[in-house]
């Protein structure tokens, strides 16, 4: 299936898309050193990101009308400076906010679904009006603000068509707040996908269910499980997750920083000839709220910082205190990243990518379940017509 992505940062929601059966023609995105990851990697010939068309710029100057009709999926995750809890709050008056250009992409294009996704702080109480104009903009692509148009004024006139004349091209959109971690991501990362399909798409779909939870890594720590699997000393078995084990929980534990990390050996200055990107970064320190992520829970969200990375989500504590910045290539593995997967760039310009990605596991988990509906909406529309076809026949014979 075809597939367009926007604002793709290293490759996170790209690399996802094609583990799920994509193939993604063109990527857009306006970070040099992000557009070095994906064309290093194109060049090298990694596969997920194999004859991938890197358009490095502003995606709002991108010439769509060269993509041919009949585009499954647009994905992406726009600026999410706008309404992280780090940022300004600026909202539409931040001129990082690209939801508008997102819905201009996908009216030009009128693909079968997408998939966009952003911070949690875009659920804030504070944004409650805008995100809901997010989910109208995405609903009725078409329906464009006038020149001169304020957002606000513009929002009151989808809700006001939107229960009334409908536009040409509609779709259904579906807003999930999730937490990485319930999909067998290291790391506690909590994010809003907008999932749309076009109205047209039969698709039935809701978002996937958790497969992972606290209480099942509070019990795996309980009984000593996870302990004896990592060969920890019984005097460093702490455990760290605020929940109540529950036995008969069906989903697998929570994987940790440990689980994570596991089979990378410790980092050195002079790096490893086996990992990429695994080189000691030096000057870690804790203090107040910068304690670093417990190796034996799952990592804090990494972050990419607005005003270079700070350093305490993005530090490793280990069981005796000891603290030290992860590697990038650490930092990889805690947002699924594949090993072979370079990062251009240095480690405070790639750990700025991976702070900015989706993490590979949960796009992928995302992607598949909407591919997974496209394929049977696929199929019920022939099914139907061929049906359909075949009682015109009938109806022919019998006149």
């Amino acid at each position: 299936m075809r597939s367009i992505e926007l604002f793709a940062g290293g490759g996170g929601l790209t690399l996802g898309t094609h583990l799920a059966g994509f193939s993604t023609e063109v990527v857009a995105e306006w970070d040099r050193w992000s557009c070095d990851t994906l064309r290093e990697n194109r060049d090298g010939g990694y596969p997920l990101v194999r004859g991938i068309d890197v358009q490095e710029g502003d995606v709002r100057d991108v010439d769509w009308s060269t993509v041919s009709d009949g585009v499954d999926l647009v994905s992406g995750g726009p600026p999410c400076q706008p309404f992280s809890g780090g940022g300004k709050g600026a909202a539409a008056e931040d001129k990082r906010d690209m939801f508008p250009a997102t819905a201009e992409v996908i009216r030009q294009l009128r693909p079968r679904a997408f998939i966009v996704e952003n911070v949690r702080g875009l659920t804030r109480s504070a944004f409650s009006d805008y995100y809901n104009y997010i989910q109208l903009r995405l609903a009725h692509p078409e329906l464009v603000a006038n020149e001169g148009e304020s957002w606000g004024d513009h929002f009151a006139r989808l809700q006001a068509e939107h229960t009334s004349v409908r536009s040409d091209l509609q779709y259904k959109v579906l807003p999930t707040l999730v937490n990485a971690a319930d999909y067998g991501v290291p790391q506690q990362r909590w994010r809003v996908f907008f999932v749309g399909f076009r109205s047209d798409v039969d698709a039935e779909w809701s978002f996937p269910k958790a497969t992972h939870s606290a209480s099942a890594l509070r019990a795996s720590q309980d009984d000593d499980s996870y302990w004896d699997r990592h060969k920890v000393p019984k005097k460093y078995r702490t455990t760290s997750v605020r929940t109540a084990a529950l036995v008969d929980d069906p989903r697998k534990p929570w994987r940790t920083v440990r689980d994570a990390l596991q089979g990378l050996p410790s980092p050195t200055i002079n790096g490893s000839a086996k990992y990429l990107n695994h080189v000691l970064q030096p000057g870690a320190r804790s203090y107040p709220g910068h304690t670093g992520s417990y190796i034996d829970a799952p990592a804090k969200a990494l972050k990419a910082g607005v005003h270079g990375v700070p350093g305490g989500e993005n530090m490793l504590r280990d069981v005796d205190g000891s603290v030290r910045y992860f590697t990038v290539r650490e930092a990889a593995r805690l947002q699924t990243f594949p090993d072979r997967y370079r990062l251009h760039g240095p480690w405070t310009e790639a750990m700025r990518q991976l702070g900015n990605a989706v993490p590979v596991m949960l796009a992928e988990t995302v992607a598949l379940s909407v591919r997974e509906h496209l394929d049977l909406a696929t199929f019920h529309a022939a099914r139907t017509a061929v049906s359909r076809r075949a009682h015109a026949a009938r109806e022919s014979v019998i006149a």
